[in-house]
């Protein structure tokens, strides 16, 4: 995997990948001497870390016929308070939305995301400690549902 930075001046920059060939705005806060003009790249760390395991879970929930009506995953990285201010830990939160979804198929596609298919998860996880929370919710929008499950995936927790 090939990537690059662009200086556009001061500490603002473009990032692109040679694979996709898509381009995204990196800059600094203005307490630092940036402009605010682009993401962290520490916050890109933290996205690609959720994307990488919401691509996962969602297809293997989706292959198990999972009524999905809406997914998110968040994650939640806070950060050493000296330089150079890496992640502690992370706590990744997975929440579906949907009809009939089984608490079985959330925890597999969860295990298997974390213990086979997810390289970040499997990077990160080496350095840091990661906790991976889901909740389940009954409905059809995020407006207009009830929880049916929640919990914690922990590979001890499972038989």
């Amino acid at each position: 995997m090939d990537a690059k930075v662009l200086w556009r001046g001061g500490l603002s920059f473009t990032g692109s990948a040679a694979e996709s060939g898509f381009e995204l705005p990196l800059g600094a806060d203005p307490a630092v001497g940036g402009k605010g003009d682009g993401f962290r790249p520490m916050e890109l760390i933290a996205v690609g870390l959720a994307g990488c395991t919401a691509m996962d879970v969602i297809s293997i929930v989706t292959k198990k016929r999972q009524d999905v009506r809406a997914f998110e995953v968040r994650v939640e990285a806070p950060r050493a308070e000296e330089h150079p201010k890496v992640f502690t830990e992370a706590v990744i939160r997975y929440e579906f939305t949907g009809l009939g979804i089984t608490e079985a198929a959330v925890r597999r596609a969860i295990e298997l995301s974390a213990q086979t298919y997810c390289p970040a998860q499997a990077m990160l996880g080496r350095i840091m400690p990661m906790r991976l929370d889901y909740a389940i919710y009954e409905g059809d929008s995020a407006a207009d549902r009830t929880v049916t499950a929640q919990g914690t995936w922990a590979p001890e927790t499972e038989g």
